[in-house]
Order: structure tokens, then sequence, then C-alpha cells
């Protein structure tokens, strides 16, 4: 990310200043071919992804996002290198380069990236605290005797007993006792809830004062804790509406932009002006851009 925009942002500027960016003289020729290199190291470093995510698209015939950027990206660049060292084969008035918009297009788009990844890490960090929240053991009532167990083995309708101080280990409603349970792990209110018989207390929560014994209503991954776990999960590893439409939008996008650019082709190449297949190509290469 860093790489594209410190090349993409000082051209964008360039550009805005002087306006188009010719190749007229042979300094320049040779400025633009260091640059046209450069922006190549863009492509390879900070790009790869999309190309090679292009590539996969187009042996499963199929198109997405990275076809669109490899798409434009790429001819933006062949076509650029193309006004630097053939110049003549390009009609003078579209002798223009366009690697910042290559840079920029990759700067960009790697930005949003990298804001998503860390928005993911973030989400991750949030799991932690989450699973941090479960309780590793609980003491259940088994033919009248106390039986510390893993939490996986409590079973729906044990009899849980909770001391002060320790998490609650899995969903159920108190059968005896009375405490305050503090749920601000889990619903954010600050001052502890008080539990009496028949009152519901949830997984990853803490008993602050009583001994209860409670019966175990939902266990394992049925819990509240447990669902908000996974809920977390599946958003964090599936994709974002708007990428998902930004994909099904180019399946349909670059085919018609493909179209559109041979058809263009075609129009210039039988109704414009000499020479005409320069001018074909300059037409095709504008609308991939």
């Amino acid at each position: 990310t860093f790489i594209a925009l410190s090349l993409g942002v000082p051209l964008m500027v360039y550009s805005i200043i002087v306006g188009e960016m010719t190749v007229e003289t042979d300094i320049e020729r040779l400025s633009w071919l260091v640059v046209g290199l450069l922006t190549l190291g863009v492509m390879f470093f900070s790009g790869r992804h999309f190309y090679i995510g292009a590539w996969k698209s187009f042996k499963n015939h199929s198109a997405n996002m990275d076809t669109l950027i490899a798409l434009g990206t790429g001819t933006a660049w062949v076509y650029s290198m193309v006004v630097v060292f053939v110049p003549d084969a390009v009609p003078l008035m579209a002798r223009h380069v366009y690697f910042e918009a290559t840079a920029m297009i990759i700067g960009l788009i790697d930005l949003g990236l990298a804001l998503e990844i860390k928005a993911r890490g973030k989400t991750s960090e949030a799991i932690k605290r989450l699973i941090g929240l479960q309780a590793k053991t609980a003491i259940v009532i088994r033919d009248n005797k106390e039986v510390q167990i893993d939490i996986k083995q409590v079973l729906l309708n044990d009899v849980v007993k909770v001391k002060p101080g320790e998490k609650i280990p899995v969903d159920g409603v108190v059968l005896e006792g009375h405490t305050s349970i503090d749920e601000s792990m889990l619903t954010g209110e600050p001052m502890p809830v008080e539990k009496v018989k028949e009152d519901e207390v949830v997984a990853g929560t803490l008993n602050k004062s009583g001994m209860i014994l409670f019966r175990a209503t939902r266990v394992g991954k049925d819990t509240a804790l447990a669902q908000i776990i996974n809920m977390v999960k599946r958003a964090q590893n599936s994709k974002p509406p708007i990428g998902r439409l930004a994909d099904v939008i180019s399946a349909y996008f670059v085919p018609v932009v493909m179209i559109i650019s041979i058809l263009s082709a075609l129009a210039w190449l039988n109704f414009g002006p000499e020479p005409a297949i320069a001018f074909a190509i300059v037409s095709a290469t504008t609308v991939l851009i």
C-alpha cells in the first residue's frame, strides 16, 4: 500500500498541476521509462494478488473484482509503455501515459484491504476475549455428590453449583440460593443483577456474592455465549455485502466493458480517420482503462 501510494500520489499531483502527461522529447521518454519500471514494481509487489486472482477467475471462466482491477491497471500500463517505446504508433493527440492511474488504483484498493484486515484483527481480539469468558470446569451434583468436571461434560438438566467469585459455566435456571451476577461482559450493564430462584443465569457471567444451585438449560454450543462467539466468527469469515455486490457487478461488468471496447475499435476501424488501426487500438484501450 505504501509503495503504491508513494508513487501514485506524486504522479497524480503532477498530472493535476501539469495537465496531460505527454511523451514529446527524449528526456521525457527516459523519465517515463523509469516511472514505468517503478510502476511495474508496484504492480508486482503491491498488486500481484489482483493478477493472481484474475488469472484464477479466468481459468474458472468467471470474472470478479480482481479481474476488473487487473484489466484496468494492466491495460493502462501496457498502453503507457507503448507510448514510451513506440510513440509514432500512437496518434499524436493520444500520446499520454497513465502510470499514475495504475499506481493509485492499486494503492487505494490495497489501503481499503489493509483497513479491512485491521478490522478483522480487532474482531479476532474480541473473539479471544469472549472465549476467555468461558469457564473451564464446572461443579455438578451427581448421585448426591459434588463432582468437578470439564465444562464439555456438563449435560442438559444437570444441577450445577457455583460459588462466589466463580464464572457461570452454562446457561440455566436458579434452583436454590440468592446472589448477584456481574453481566457487564455480555450486556454492558455496569451494576450486578440480583438472581433468586427461577431466574435465568448465563454462561460467562460472574457470580459475585452468594452460592447458588441451578439447572442447566443450555450447554455446549447452545449457550448464549457460544452462539455469540459463533456469530462473531461467521461475521469475520464472511465477505462484506459490498464485496459480494462488487463481485456480482464485476461478473457482468467485465464482459460488457470488453464488448464495448471491441465495438468501439470496430467503429473507429470502419468509420474513423487515418491511421484507422491506431485510432481503433487507442479507442479500445481507453475503454478498458
